[in-house]
């Protein structure tokens, strides 16, 4: 049994921190499974985060910063 939403459980996950934060994990979710079929075998978070925050975060980042600013400017 779900306990029910409060006020402040929706303002953090309606946060862009949060989203941000989410929209982070997923990058790293998936660069794990990625990993772990190049090699046949689960590679573990641990080593995805490590190796995606290595790799690819920054890049990531400012992508990620770029297409929201674009999004947040374009015309309705």
């Amino acid at each position: 049994m779900n306990p029910p939403q409060t006020e402040s459980t929706d303002l953090v996950t309606n946060s862009v921190l949060y989203k941000e934060f989410l929209a982070e994990r997923d990058e790293i979710l998936r660069h794990k499974w990625i990993e772990s079929e190049k090699i046949g075998r689960d590679i573990g978070f641990e080593k995805a985060l490590l190796d995606w925050i290595l790799k690819y975060r920054s890049s990531w980042r400012s992508n990620r910063a770029k297409s929201l600013k674009e999004q947040n400017t374009a015309p309705a």
